[in-house]
This record gives structure tokens, C-alpha cells and sequence, in this order.
């Protein structure tokens, strides 16, 4: 007997209700979101490096070396039947297999290559993303050792969990072993990251996940279940996955179809995510209206991820259409006699392009209000360095300025997990390009009193029910963005754009977009900062009062 349904690997790490949304006939021309820029963008990058790692490959191993047709124009069909081919001629090689269908049970899909050993066959991905941190416990091989299956231990490296990435793994060695042309000697299966120069091998029956579980058998639940779930949606019968907001549907394609669902039942999932949510339905809470009616001083409320109090006011604040409501009376956000906003621009995993600054307070000698330091050369680019060394540079001068004057200096900006991992990443990239800092520099300015995250005084002062982002809160301050398709996944096409980066001329009223784009950035942390010292603030209900 064969299943209804025929599933990716990517189901297994995917949301239950998107398998059952993708699989219900109902749902076929339902409306959905515009695709994701971000993950377009993260897609073709991972695209260009698994071909990259290919073209060394193929030059290394020569004949041995073999890809199986694909393209536009290439049917699924066809790729099955030369990967099949080429895994019965016992090619060493394989590049680009599509495993042949499993209807059994109900698998289908790719890896990126196939490695032939004395047993069989084991799968090696290729990803854009890093695998291994500094230290010890990888076992790892050499590219020019690819048939070195297992590898040696590593003194340099140890493994970054990546769960999805041993899903797909498992995944394929279940096809393989499906179709007859796994290596059953070893459950050993390789990856190579973003540095490309090794592959880093799991084990994937060893017992490294929680509980003592493998990844095989992780995947083996997962799977069962998501076949489950498609199937159900597939034939008709009672969905067994329902909708709930979590991190994942921000960028989902689906989201239109459950946050209309969400809304119309008032699901407590629309202010409170996650495990909290699962937590709170079992409980029997499962509107916001009911959540909104809970004493925010029971503690035996079932909630691990934010203190009742929070969740019962995000609920009141969601009810009375509040973006931000207080949760405390005093807001206390330092200020200086000299002060700068900071608001760095990147794109992707490739480096960060902009830096830009809005100068305002005492006068110090250095011109006021907003300039940027930025490289049109497309990324990665050692212009990123001159950039970078000139925006330091300048911060420099200015806090050297405000200290010469008996001033104090303050620099703000919103969220500095980016501008941190820009500052140190730049900082160790650049080493050896003039005028950049040294790392230690820069450790020494961020964990300063000098360097101040607006966001954490957001996340201390207010609940915020539609989201903590600065395009979500800048506007409750009367700040207004210029540009109406201001935002972060816009800006990296206008980036594309703005640097002929898909092969076209760069386009200059792009740039200037992304240079007004960055200025209002700048100048609504600024706003913000005023907003909030400032007795405006208190028109915004407090949280105990609603």
C-alpha cells in the first residue's frame, strides 16, 4: 500500500499547519503573501555557494566527478531516472541526485551530493551557513579526502548544532536505503558550511540529541507525523494540525490564510507565541478575551516565556487596538550633552555597506546632523573596509571631541545585536586594512556606558502588542518614515539595485533611497529617545490602567 502524499525533508522542520495547508486540496488558489525578499535573497546566495563548492569539486575529482541534468526544463522524472542510473553504474560522485521516489513510504526529494564508498552510497550537504565553532569534537575530513567517510577528530573545531541540516541528511539515507544504495557499514553523513573547506561528519545514530535520541529517530517521529498530517488534508479528513502564531509566520507565504483564521476565532496565540500558547489552550484559555480577563497576580497561570502581568496587559492591549501601553510608571532613559544615532545597512552574510550617523547636542566643533560612510562597490568588498575605518574614524573624533570639552557622550541605536556583529565581524575581517580598530576597541565601546540599546528600554518600559520593531514603535512617537515601503527586506532589493548587483547598471535614485532610508532610520531612534524623556510619554496608558 502506498501513501497519498509524496513529502520533502523540509516538512520535518517545517510548521504542521503549512504541511496541511500545502497539501488541502481547499486551499489551492487561497490567497497567499509575497514571497519573503530576505529568504530569496539568503536562497540565491546558498545557490551561488553550493555551486561554487561544486566547481572545486569537479575540478579535483575530474571524471569521477558527475552531475545529474537539471534546469528549468528539466522534468523531476528525468532527474530521478539519471540519478538512478548513475547510483546502478556505481558512479563515485553525484552531483545534484534526485533520489528516486519512495512511495511507500511517501518520499521524495534532493541532496546535493551523493558519495559512492565501498558499501554503497552516503549524502553530503552543502550549505551557506557555519557548522562548526572553535573547539573540539568534530570529526572532520578534507575535500580532497571526500571518501574519507567518518574523518578524524578535530582539535579545532567542534560541531554547531544545526538540526535542520541532519534532518536532511536523514531524510536522504532513508531514500537511499529505500532504493537499495545506502552504506549500511555507517550511519555517517557530511556537511559542508560556509567556509567550504571541509565536511564536517554526524553520526546519525549516535545518541547527540535530547534524551538520548538520534537523528535518525528524531526524524523518524517527525516524519511519521507530518506524513500524517498531510494526509489528513489531502483526503479530507479532520485537520490535525490548527493554526497558531509563531516566530516562523512572519515570513510563511501562508500567514494571510491563518492570521484570518486567528482573528476570526481571537486566538490567544495573536499575543501570546509558542509553547505559552500551547499552554494556555490546554489550560482552557484560548481566546485573548479570556486571557484578558485572567488576575495578573495568579501565578498558577501556565506561562514559561514572559510573567502573567505581561501576558494579561498585552491581551488588554490588544483588545483596545493599543500598539504600546506602559508597564511602568517612571521611564528612565539616560541622555548626554552629546549624542549619536547609529544605524548600520547590510546585506545578507555579505558584509555591511552603510554606516550612518546622526550627530546632535552640544556644539563640539564637529558639523551636526546626519552624513553616511558607505561603499557602492557590490559586497563583498574591501571598500567595506575603507567605509567602516572612516565611520570609526569619525565616532572617534567625535567622543574625543565631547571628552576634550567636559562633555558627556552617549551613542544610541535600536537592536544592537546587528551593529555589534558588524562592528566585531568588521574589526576582525579588516584587521589588516588601515584606520580599522582593533577587536579589543571595539569590545571596549560596546560594553560601555557610551554604547545604549533603545531597544532594551522598550522592552523594560512598554508592552508592545503589535511587535517591538522601530517601524512598529517609531510611529507611536509621531515619527514618519519618508519612503511608505520603508523596511529591512525592501531595502536589500533596492541594494540589489542600487549596485547592478544582478548584473545590470547600478541604478543612483536607489542609492539615494537607501541613503533617506538610513537617515530616517537614524532619525526615529532619535525621536524615540526624545519621546520617551520626555511628559508626552505618560499620555500612553499604563498597563494597570486598562
Amino acid at each position: 500500500m502506498t501513501t497519498t502524499v509524496l513529502l520533502d525533508a523540509g516538512v520535518v522542520s517545517r510548521c504542521r499547519r503549512r504541511v496541511h495547508l500545502e497539501h488541502d486540496p481547499a486551499m489551492r488558489d487561497a490567497p497567499r503573501g509575497a514571497p519573503d525578499p530576505t529568504s530569496e535573497l539568503r536562497m540565491a546566495d546558498a545557490t551561488a555557494h553550493r555551486r561554487a563548492v561544486a566547481d572545486q569539486l569537479a575540478a579535483r575529482f575530474g571524471e569521477r566527478w558527475y552531475e545529474v541534468p537539471t534546469g528549468p526544463d528539466v522534468r523531476s522524472a528525468d532527474r530521478e531516472a539519471a540519478t538512478l542510473a548513475a547510483l546502478t553504474e556505481g558512479r563515485d560522485f553525484i552531483w545534484g541526485a534526485m533520489l528516486p521516489r519512495d512511495p511507500l513510504a511517501g518520499r521524495r526529494g534532493s541532496m546535493d551530493l551523493l558519495i559512492r564508498t565501498a558499501g554503497g552510497y552516503v549524502p553530503v550537504l552543502i550549505v551557506r551557513h557555519k557548522v562548526t565553532d572553535p573547539g573540539t569534537g568534530a570529526r572532520t575530513s578534507p575535500l580532497d579526502e571526500l571518501t574519507d567517510v567518518g574523518g578524524t577528530p578535530d582539535k579545532g573545531r567542534k560541531v554547531r548544532p544545526q538540526p535542520r541540516d541532519q534532518m536532511r541528511l536523514a531524510h536522504t539515507r532513508r531514500q537511499l536505503q529505500a532504493a537499495g544504495f545506502a552504506d549500511e557499514r555507517t550511519a555517517f553523513a557530511g556537511v559542508i558550511g560556509l567556509d567550504g573547506d571541509a565536511v564536517i561528519w554526524h553520526d546519525l545514530e549516535a545518541p547527540t540529541w535530547p534524551g538520548g535520541r538520534t537523528a535518525l529517530a528524531e526524524y523518524d517521529t517527525r516524519f511519521a507525523d507530518r506524513i500524517a498530517v498531510a494526509t489528513a488534508a489531502a483526503t479530507g479528513e479532520p485537520a490535525l494540525a490548527e493554526p497558531s502564531r509563531i516566530v516562523e509566520c512572519r515570513s510563511c507565504p501562508w500567514w494571510p490564510v491563518c492570521e484570518a483564521e486567528l482573528l476570526a476565532t481571537r486566538d490567544v496565540s495573536l499575543v501570546v507565541r509558542g509553547e505559552d500558547a500551547g499552554m494556555l489552550r490546554a489550560a482552557g484559555v484560548t481566546s485573548v478575551d479570556a486571557l484578558a480577563q485572567i488576575d495578573p497576580h495568579d501565578t498558577d497561570v501556565p506561562l514559561v516565556g514572559m510573567p502573567v502581568a505581561d501576558a494579561v496587559g498585552l491581551a488588554r492591549a490588544w483588545l483596545a487596538d493599543l500598539t504600546v501601553v506602559r508597564r511602568s510608571e517612571v521611564i528612565d532613559v539616560p541622555r548626554a550633552d552629546v549624542e549619536v544615532d547609529v544605524d548600520m545597512e547590510s546585506f545578507g552574510d555579505a558584509g555591511a555597506y552603510m554606516w550612518g550617523v546622526l550627530l546632535s547636542g552640544a556644539d563640539i566643533g564637529v558639523p551636526r546632523g546626519y552624513r553616511a560612510f558607505v561603499s557602492w562597490d557590490p559586497l563583498p568588498t574591501e571598500d567595506e573596509a575603507r567605509s567602516f575605518a572612516e565611520f570609526w574614524a569619525w565616532l572617534t573624533e567625535v567622543r574625543a571631541a565631547a571628552a576634550e570639552r567636559g562633555l558627556s557622550f552617549r551613542a544610541y541605536c535600536y537592536n544592537e545585536l546587528a551593529e555589534n556583529r558588524w562592528l566585531l565581524s568588521s574589526a576582525k575581517r579588516f584587521a589588516a586594512f588601515p584606520g580599522v580598530p582593533r577587536r579589543r576597541e571595539i569590545i571596549s565601546f560596546i560594553e560601555s556606558d557610551q554604547w545604549f540599546d533603545l531597544f532594551g528600554s522598550v522592552r523594560e518600559y512598554f508592552l508592545c502588542s503589535h511587535g517591538k520593531g522601530l517601524k512598529t514603535i517609531a510611529p507611536v512617537a509621531g515619527f514618519k518614515w519618508r519612503d511608505p515601503e520603508a523596511g529591512g527586506e525592501n531595502s536589500m532589493r533596492w541594494y540589489r539595485d542600487a549596485v547592478g548587483l544582478d548584473g545590470g547598471e547600478p541604478e543612483l535614485p536607489q542609492r539615494k533611497r537607501l541613503l533617506e532610508y538610513n537617515e530616517d532610520d537614524v532619525r526615529a531612534t532619535a525621536a524615540l529617545r526624545a519621546w520617551m524623556t520626555s511628559p508626552a510619554v505618560h499620555e500612553i496608558p499604563y498597563v494597570g490602567d486598562i
